[in-house]
């Protein structure tokens, strides 16, 4: 059943609370704050390349505090084994049998923090759960619930000791963004309230976890009119089709551009779907999956360049409401 009027109405004006509450936490990054909302919303994740020190711990606390959700950080180091990310299971002499213990992943919100400075057979520990929402250890599938989150972090400076992410986890987070340090009006209301130490604990929940699940459902009912689905199809085929390019966007990276620009366009009170959703989002949600031919990048194409020259020449149909 598509979303009526009304729905999108609520759905727009929980949506602007939830990021105004989170938002006093973060200050000065409504579109970051947006953005990462619009991943929960889309039962996504959110990949932020930042610098240390920018407030990416805040936003998840934030985040998970304003949803009355539950949060956890995961401070991945090179050492880090995947069981300590999943959880372990543990025989228990008392009673004879084998025991679950969760590990940090099952929480509403999950900060991975310098996720590219654990191995590869740890990162490879969140592929299942990212994508399914469960994970199996020792044969057993075990559901981690909703809302689920992954907000990863990775430095784009200090590179020593880290590990590539692989595409076919990069591709797993449904948009990349970044921070990035506040405005000098934002700096100084920070430092104005530099005795709290701790502003997350003084947010009050604005909806509950299984709001925001309900919410998730609201925001996939949104109508998408098949002339933007055949658009966001071409632009994909596109960036395969590109010279400058030597892996374009997936099929799951088309998928998450219509599942993130239903969450958009319902968070601007829409029922539907517009081409200037998908194009608002293109950026965040595909430039991270694109793979650039060496000759190319070296001569000083970006992935996010593609993605530009793509919009540019694909011309946007004409869509309908619902």
């Amino acid at each position: 059943m598509t979303m009526t009027v009304e729905q999108a109405t609520w759905f727009r004006d929980t949506f602007t609370r939830l990021a105004d509450n989170v938002g006093q936490a973060v200050l000065g990054k409504d579109e970051v704050v947006r953005l990462v909302l619009t991943a929960m919303l889309a039962e996504g994740h959110v990949l932020l390349e930042d610098a240390p020190g920018t407030g990416k711990t805040s936003l998840a606390r934030a985040l998970a505090a304003t949803v009355q959700g539950t949060s956890s950080r995961i401070q991945f180091t090179p050492d880090l084994l995947p069981s300590d990310v999943t959880g372990v299971t543990i025989y228990d002499q008392a009673t004879h049998t084998f025991e679950f213990h969760k590990g940090p992943v099952f929480a509403q919100v999950v900060l991975a923090d310098e996720i590219n400075r654990a191995s590869p057979k740890t990162q490879s520990a969140l592929l299942e759960v990212m994508e399914e929402s469960r994970i199996t250890v020792d044969g057993v599938a075990h559901e981690v619930g909703r809302p689920f989150l992954v907000i990863a972090t990775q430095n784009p400076i200090e590179q020593a000791g880290t590990y590539k992410l692989p595409e076919a986890q990069l591709d797993r987070f449904l948009l990349k963004t970044s921070i990035g340090y506040p405005d000098l009006a934002s700096a100084e209301r920070i430092l104005a309230g530099s005795g709290d130490r701790n502003p997350v604990s003084r947010l009050q929940p604005i909806v509950t976890a299984h709001a925001v699940a309900e919410m998730a459902d609201l925001a996939a009912s949104a109508h998408v009119d098949p002339v933007l689905l055949r658009y966001a199809a071409q632009l994909a085929e596109a960036t395969r089709e590109s010279r400058e390019t030597t892996l374009g966007v997936s099929v799951r990276g088309m998928l998450a551009i219509v599942r993130a620009a239903k969450v958009r366009a319902a968070s601007e009170g829409r029922h539907y779907v517009l081409p200037d959703d998908i194009k608002a989002l293109a950026l965040p949600v595909w430039s991270h999956r694109l793979v650039l031919d060496p000759e190319a990048e070296f001569s000083g194409v970006t992935a996010e360049g593609v993605v530009r020259r793509v919009l540019e020449d694909t011309p946007a149909p004409q869509a309908r409401a619902a």
